[in-house]
C-alpha cells in the first residue's frame, strides 16, 4: 500500500528551526505527501515553497491544549488563512468537555467552521481520543459531525495516549461518510499506519513520515 497520499509529513515542535521546515517541505513534495503540517509562524514559508506542488500546507489553532478561549482560536484561524493555510486542525476545549459544556464546544466548532470554510478550506478537529472514554468520543461524533467539519483527528501527540486502531474504529462507526478521519501521534511505523488507514483513517499525522514509507514491502528509493 502506498501510505504517501495519506501523510500530513508534520514538524509542531517549539523549537521548529527555518532548516528544518525547508527539509520538511523538500521531502512532502518529493514523496507526494498529502500536506505538511506547520507551526503558524511558517505558513508563509510553507506555502512559497510548495507552491509549484500539490501537497497542502495545515497549521494548528488552540495547540496543543485546547483551553484558550474561543476568541483566541477565531484570531488564529484567521491570521492563518490570510497567510495561506490550506487546512487547519484544531484542539477542542477539553475542559468545557469534562464540565460537559457540549453547547459551547458546539459553539467553538461553529464559529471556527464558518471561517474555515468561507475560504473552501479544510477543517480538522483534534478531541484527544486518547484520554477520552469510549462514552465520550461517542459523543464527540454525535456533536460535531452536524457542524460541517471535514475531519475529525485523534490527537495532537502531546498527551499521555495518542492514536489506537481502537478509537479509530469507534470513530468511524458513529461518524457519517462525509466526515473524514485523521489519526495522529505515535505513528512510526509502516504497519501501524497501513492498520489505521484500514480501520477508516483517510490521513495520518507523522513526523517519522520517510521511515514510514521507506518500511512499505514495495518501496522505491527516489535518487
Amino acid at each position: 500500500m502506498n501510505l504517501a497520499p495519506y501523510i500530513d509529513h508534520t514538524i509542531l515542535k517549539q523549537t521548529a528551526s527555518l532548516q528544518e521546515i525547508t527539509q520538511l517541505c523538500n521531502e512532502a513534495a518529493l514523496y507526494n505527501f498529502a500536506a505538511v503540517c506547520v507551526p503558524p509562524p511558517y505558513i508563509q514559508r510553507a506555502k512559497a515553497l510548495l507552491a509549484p506542488f500539490a501537497v497542502k500546507v495545515a497549521t494548528v489553532v488552540g495547540f496543543p491544549f485546547g483551553y484558550s478561549v474561543t476568541e483566541a482560536k477565531l484570531s488564529e484561524t484567521i491570521l492563518a488563512l490570510v497567510d495561506g493555510a490550506d487546512e487547519i486542525d484544531m484542539v477542542i476545549n477539553l475542559i468545557a468537555l469534562r464540565l460537559n459544556e457540549w453547547e459551547y464546544l458546539a459553539r467553538e466548532i461553529t464559529i471556527i467552521s464558518d471561517v474555515v470554510h468561507k475560504k473552501s478550506k479544510i477543517l480538522k478537529v483534534i478531541i484527544e481520543s486518547g484520554v477520552l472514554t469510549d462514552e465520550e468520543i461517542i459523543q464527540c461524533c454525535e456533536t460535531f459531525a452536524p457542524l460541517d467539519i471535514d475531519y475529525m483527528k485523534t490527537s495532537t501527540g502531546y498527551a499521555e495516549k495518542s492514536a489506537s486502531i481502537h478509537d479509530v474504529l469507534l470513530m468511524r462507526q458513529f461518524l457519517p461518510p462525509n466526515v473524514k478521519i485523521k489519526a495522529s501521534g505515535g505513528i512510526r511505523t509502516y504497519d501501524f499506519a497501513k492498520e489505521l488507514v484500514e480501520a477508516g483513517a483517510e490521513r495520518l499525522g507523522c513526523s517519522a513520515s520517510l521511515a514510514i514509507i521507506q518500511q512499505a514491502p514495495d518501496f522505491i528509493p527516489i535518487a
